[in-house]
């Protein structure tokens, strides 16, 4: 079966590595691609390659962008004195979606978690306090995801951002 070909098995492999993707849909993918017409499928695959070319991450906020620096971190609309950190840039664009926040974003791209081997020096946490030693910063709101690791990197965070005497919250979860 066309399944058990190594291109086609690379490709199925390739689409379970995307989050929310298991086995099932992966090869549902893998053949729409493989059945699609070829100028899509070349158009599918330019389209990543142009995306990955073009995006980077904000050299402020370490989110992603097209723009260096991004948009929100330029902005004279926005709110230098109010900063939300999250994990990764999903969590921003959720809270972008709401419409109410009109702060600036600082994205850690991870949580700590010991037993991988993630620590403060694998995630943006360095380029976070050198923001916050400028003093624009006055309230940091720590929008972490509701897991354990989550929950570890907003305690220090809290513990570390306190020191500093700004003020922090946690975003409520429920």
């Amino acid at each position: 079966m066309i399944l058990q070909s190594p291109p086609v098995e690379r490709l199925v492999e390739a689409f379970r590595r995307l989050p929310g993707i298991g086995k099932r849909s992966a090869e549902r993918l893998a053949l729409h691609v493989l059945t699609a017409p070829s100028d899509e499928a070349q158009e599918f695959s330019a389209a990543i390659l142009t995306a990955r070319a073009a995006i980077t991450t904000c050299s402020i906020c370490a989110n992603l962008t097209d723009l260096d620096p991004c948009v929100i971190c330029t902005s004279d609309r926005r709110d230098a004195a109010l900063l939300c950190v999250v994990e990764r840039p999903t969590g921003a664009m959720a809270i972008e979606k709401g419409g109410t926040y009109r702060g600036r974003y600082h994205v850690l791209h991870g949580a700590l978690n010991p037993l991988e081997g993630i620590g403060p020096s694998e995630l943006h946490i360095d380029r976070l306090l050198r923001r916050l030693e400028s003093g624009e910063v006055h309230e940091v709101i720590v929008a972490t995801n509701a897991t354990a690791e989550g929950e570890a990197t907003a305690l220090y965070l809290s513990r570390v951002i306190g020191k500093m005497g700004i003020a922090v919250s946690r975003i409520a979860h429920g």
